[in-house]
């Protein structure tokens, strides 16, 4: 089969004259399109799937555009194993079975669900984190058979979706409505990321909420909200003009492009209402507001001046959710205990409550998808076949030229 490999000897490829230095990386990135061995199921109850759509996330991008800015003290880098074929967003058809895989059939179409958990991995009984739903935060990414990895795409042996076909165990699978289309099924991760963000920390009835960037996750959030928190008030930094018409149309109230931190701290004062306290004359702090009047911000980005300003304006025991994954750098966080904010991070997903009703997920947004109440097609911008992998991540790369928000490779073309 064909696969996309990171690991392995550069493709060659050629920038554009002038390209940002992301495209630019492309040329060295360790990946190429490879022909290697079929995908087999990893133990007797696994199925092996053939991709139609597969999604490309931010990690994806981030790793394969080497976007990580010296960054070589990750506490996680030791739950991953290489060569990898990456893709974890995938809605395919089943297409081979092993000896003792059910609930499924030759052809059924499925989205895919990555965590390489306790199940697939067959360890019982199941660790204390998978019982109660929480798949992100598995005990036994590194236990048995199967190579390290704590999802599809991130083991040297759970292939992704980068491929032309991958393995997948039952409990990774659900089966697609058969009214949904594939561009719709294909978004269900990043949606379930998002949700997972929200209804874990949700915003308090009539609150005012701030989502800090506008790609997938950014966008789902705003969707989420406007589904389930109808009254709650949405501002948005949205730093590229096809992200704007995106998140005006998923009923934003507020809508800011970035700036520099003091300027950014005082346009989100106008509009909450925070009264602004100065630092320190002579000094270069950035002001705060006291009272603030935000009662959540949603992180997707988490660099250092994210994060900064976002203490600066939330309300007094605010809650900041960082979902985005960003090299580490200082910020200065004395709002965080001054105003008792509370910071906590936000794990991609597994079962979740949603108006009462407990599902996974991914079973959450196909719900809600089929009945109309979100519809995020609009955010897929580009797509580009297997081959043209090249292609669609220099459209990443280069987002304010292309106006690339969620790009997806169709690995049988």
């Amino acid at each position: 089969m064909k696969a996309l490999v990171f690991g392995t000897a550069p493709q060659p490829f050629s920038p554009p004259p002038n390209a940002p230095k992301l495209v630019q990386n492309i040329a060295t990135t360790p990946c190429s399109l490879l022909e290697v061995p079929d995908a087999k199921p990893l133990r007797p109850d696994w199925y092996v799937i053939r991709p139609i759509l597969t999604g490309i996330c931010g990690s994806d991008s981030k790793q394969i555009l080497l976007d990580f800015e010296d960054d070589s003290d990750s506490a996680m880098s030791g739950m991953t194993s290489f060569p990898q074929i990456l893709g974890h967003e995938v809605v395919a058809v089943v297409d081979s079975a092993g000896p003792e895989a059910t609930g499924f059939d030759i052809g059924d179409r499925v989205v895919l669900n990555p965590w390489l958990s306790c199940a697939p991995r067959g360890v019982t009984p199941v660790c204390p984190a998978c019982a109660v739903g929480d798949l992100s935060l598995c005990w036994s990414f590194t236990t048995g058979p199967i190579a390290k990895g704590i999802h599809t795409g991130t083991s040297r042996d759970a292939s992704g979706g980068f491929a032309e076909l991958l393995p997948a165990h039952s409990s990774m699978l659900f089966r697609v409505p058969d009214d949904m289309d594939d561009r719709t099924a294909v978004l269900a991760d990043p949606f379930a990321v998002s949700l997972h963000s929200v209804t874990r920390n949700p915003p308090p009835p009539g609150g005012r909420v701030l989502v800090w960037g506008a790609g997938a996750l950014g966008s789902s959030v705003v969707a989420i909200l406007r589904a389930l928190y109808p009254d709650v008030e949405v501002g948005v930094v949205a730093r590229f003009d096809s992200q704007v018409d995106l998140v005006r149309k998923l009923g934003a109230n507020k809508i800011f492009r970035p700036l520099e931190k003091a300027e950014m701290v005082e346009e989100l004062a106008r509009w909450s209402g925070g009264v602004l306290k100065p630092t320190m004359k002579g000094l270069n702090g950035i002001p705060m507001c006291f009272p603030g009047f935000i009662d959540v911000v949603y992180d997707t980005i988490a660099k250092p001046e994210t994060l900064e300003v976002a203490v600066r304006v939330l309300a007094s025991r605010g809650r900041l959710v960082k979902s985005g994954v960003h090299a580490p750098g200082r910020w200065e966080w004395s709002p965080l205990y001054f105003k008792e904010i509370t910071l906590v991070g936000s794990n991609a997903f597994g079962f979740e409550e949603v108006n009462g009703e407990r599902r996974h997920g991914i079973e959450h947004y196909l719900r809600l998808a089929s009945e109309g109440r979100v519809d995020l097609k609009p955010m897929i911008t580009h797509t580009f076949g297997l081959s043209q992998w090249q292609d669609a991540f220099a459209a990443l790369g280069d987002q304010a030229t292309s106006g690339a928000i969620k790009v997806v490779l169709e690995p049988s073309k």
